[in-house]
């Protein structure tokens, strides 16, 4: 199942993605948030769409997409989880995962616009796969750690580098402004992502590749970075954890890119759909 949320920003309403296009299923009676996720949500939508699919209303081409999940308890990102983005940005391989926070406040949906910040000279990009948990998770083990998940989502974990790095302090200055997390256009349940060690994730800027990789060079997988985190913290239903970007981000490049009102981002992963952003100046 492929779940959207649609609408007006904060007047999204829940609605699926199937061969057939977008329906409504706000006669479901729930969004799709923590207590959705926590009340096995996703088998108890399936059920309920296969008996009134036929009252459910199409959504129109080209109406506006949110974020497929409300604003979870907490986005968690991966540092460093490519080792060719390692590389280009001259860090040392990790030896256990780079975790830092990006701020719920910069949600917003898969082709809103990306505000550049006020100040900010270094905006920049990085596509990820990003892990969405359907069960609270505390200290668990690896081998368990798929049966908590709840699906994945196309994620731009926007970053402005000099509040990131020369500003002191923790990443998370650099990962939080509003704009700064597209989510979707979709969550795409397990079942509907074959291998998730195995997709290609691209991402392009005025139509020129900037990135192009594949989750297969993980440093650490989806199973081991789940299981990690919950040993210093408890996963709720609906968190979401980006997993990471392979190489090919402005910071990497030689002169460094960074992005200026008017760019066109484009990103994809395969099975997760695209989301496109233009970027504009803080007004």
């Amino acid at each position: 199942m492929k779940l959207i949320r649609f609408g007006l920003p904060g007047e999204e309403k829940p609605g699926v993605v199937t061969g057939a296009g977008m329906f409504d299923v706000s006669a479901f009676g729930e969004d799709f948030g923590e207590r959705f996720f926590e009340t096995d949500g996703i088998n108890r939508l399936t059920a309920w769409f296969a008996a009134n699919a036929g009252q459910c209303p199409k959504v129109a081409e080209g109406t506006r997409l949110g974020s497929p999940i409300q604003r979870p308890s907490k986005i968690i990102c991966i540092g460093l989880n490519y080792a060719d983005h390692a590389r280009e940005t001259g860090a040392a391989i990790p030896a256990e995962p780079i975790v830092f926070f990006k701020s719920t406040s910069a949600l917003v949906g898969p082709n809103d616009d990306l505000v550049i910040p006020r100040n900010s000279e270094k905006t920049d990009w990085e596509v990820e796969l990003a892990v969405v948990i359907g069960k609270k998770a505390s200290y668990i083990e690896q081998k368990d750690a798929l049966d908590y998940v709840a699906g994945y989502c196309l994620h731009n974990d926007y970053s402005e580098r000099a509040f990131q790095i020369e500003r002191g302090g923790q990443w998370v200055k650099g990962k939080s402004c509003d704009t700064f997390a597209p989510l979707g256009p979709w969550l795409a349940t397990k079942d509907e992502i074959a291998d998730v060690d195995n997709l290609r994730l691209w991402l392009t800027v005025n139509g020129k590749t900037m990135q192009d990789g594949n989750t297969s060079n993980f440093i650490f997988n989806v199973p081991y970075v789940v299981a990690y985190l919950s040993q210093f913290m408890t996963l709720l239903p609906g968190d979401v954890i980006s997993t990471g970007t392979p190489a090919g981000v402005g910071l990497g490049m030689n002169p460094q890119v960074y992005l200026k009102p008017g760019d066109v981002i484009e990103l994809g992963i395969d099975g997760l759909g695209t989301s496109k952003q233009t970027a504009v100046a803080y007004k």
